[in-house]
């Protein structure tokens, strides 16, 4: 059952989407996608079949035997929907695209997100935008559309167009990658991802660990909003990964946060010195004058007097690129050793 709060939290983050600050403000590739094996690259997650099948244009025969066919599916807020099988042309509208592509799913339309690290893989998705539009939606004919939404209203008008499930998008990665492996009838080839990910993630904090990040260090992900206003990450994207199993910790006013199962929370500059970890991580904005707002504060004596900034133990990430989707997480397992280990 869904809080206030992560009904706030999902608008929030939805409008901070459309603005361009990324899905990470809330949240939270085919670069990670080589041929590399594991061994020698840590951060690498290998291609799924899924995405073999559609790179090739191959389908399975019992994809084929099931085209057509109906089932019954549950969602995320207890609509009981009859969807297709193996949907054929779906509409994700929310904050995770890449689950799908990750998947080997290109949706048809999608809820846009320039500078994304799989951009490349849905340059033909449709733009269907925030609000959701459904005269765009009724142009590309889905049979499914998947909707990051609690609200009932815009469900309503959503599933006249088609069949429409609403979907946890903040829920954990694994558990995403199992409700949409169910959905679309890629139930094997979500399996596979969670697993060639949690080895992948074991291997770069070992790696780390082989470089020097200490067992029980903290860190802090910081990040400048329009306006001047300075944000704490705690519970979606690039953190879901930093305190994640065998990484590092949150700092004790963070873990409050994530106690209230906080997204972000803004905070003064002062407070920043109550809040930062061993490691902090910042997230680059988009806009100008939140970049002008991120040379200030770096430029301020709180920022200097930090001790992770006096170590050099600062990283700084695409806000847009680090977001919490599993493309997403596939190129920052690469990002963060290449970024940390000096």
């Amino acid at each position: 059952m869904q809080s206030k709060f992560h009904n706030k939290f999902r608008n929030t983050a939805l409008l901070l989407t459309v603005t361009a600050l990324s899905v990470l403000l809330f949240a939270c590739s085919n670069e990670a996608s080589t041929s590399a094996p594991a061994s020698e690259n840590p951060g690498n997650v290998s291609v799924n079949q899924a995405s073999k099948d559609t790179e090739t244009g191959k389908q399975t025969s019992a994809d084929e035997d099931n085209v057509g066919q109906t089932r019954q599916f549950k969602d995320w807020t207890g609509h009981t929907v009859t969807v297709p099988v193996t949907p054929q042309r779906v509409i994700y509208h929310g904050e995770v695209t890449g689950d799908l592509v990750a998947l080997g799913v290109i949706p048809v339309g999608i809820l846009r997100q320039e500078g994304m690290v799989f951009d490349d893989q849905v340059a033909d998705s449709e733009d269907v935008g925030f609000p959701f539009s459904v005269e765009r939606a009724v142009g590309l004919n889905p049979d499914l559309i998947i909707f990051s939404n609690s609200d009932e209203a815009q469900y309503d008008q959503i599933s006249k167009v088609a069949p429409t499930v609403t979907f946890d998008s903040f829920a954990t990665l694994e558990e995403r990658m199992r409700t949409l492996g169910d959905l679309l009838n890629k139930k094997q080839e979500a399996e596979d991802w969670i697993t060639a990910h949690q080895t992948a993630t074991e291997q770069m904090w070992k790696k780390l660990r082989d470089h020097g990040l200490k067992e029980g260090e903290t860190a802090s992900v910081f990040t400048m909003y329009p306006g001047n206003r300075l944000f704490v990450m705690a519970g979606a994207g690039l953190p879901q990964l930093l305190y994640g199993k065998n990484g590092m910790e949150p700092t004790p006013e963070i873990q409050k946060l994530l106690n209230e199962e906080m997204g972000f929370a803004e905070i003064s500059t002062e407070k920043m010195t109550e809040i930062a970890g061993d490691r902090i991580f910042i997230l680059e904005p988009v806009t100008d004058d939140a970049k002008q707002s991120t040379k200030e504060l770096m430029d301020s004596a709180v920022w200097k007097n930090l001790p992770a900034v006096k170590a050099g133990k600062v990283y700084h990430f695409d806000i847009v690129k680090a977001s919490g989707d599993a493309m997403s997480r596939e190129w920052l397992l690469k990002e963060l050793p290449e970024q940390m280990i000096q």
